[in-house]
């Protein structure tokens, strides 16, 4: 199956997953100043935004989710854990 699709939809969701890269790139990149990396991830939040409208912030933030999941489902079965409870883990305060 060719990836010969160029719709709207199509673009968007190679915008957001872009967009959802850069945003992490942007905090795993600058290991020394945690501050920089912050700001960067949200500067490229805010040109989603800026480019996109909040449409395109809420794809970004869609894949953003599902990159997050499917990472989560791939630590939890080399752990033996259940994805969800993973989850749990990492985002209790």
């Amino acid at each position: 199956m060719g990836d010969d699709r160029s719709g709207p939809a199509e673009f968007v969701d190679r915008r957001a997953r872009a967009r959802a890269y850069e945003s992490v790139k942007a905090l795993l990149s600058d290991d020394h100043c945690h501050e920089r990396g912050v700001a960067a991830a949200h500067g490229v939040t805010s040109a989603a935004l800026a480019e996109s409208g909040a449409s395109g912030l809420a794809d970004m933030t869609v894949e953003l989710a599902l990159k997050l999941a499917s990472a989560l489902e791939r630590i939890a079965t080399d752990q033996g854990l259940i994805a969800a409870d993973l989850a749990e883990v990492w985002f209790a305060e």
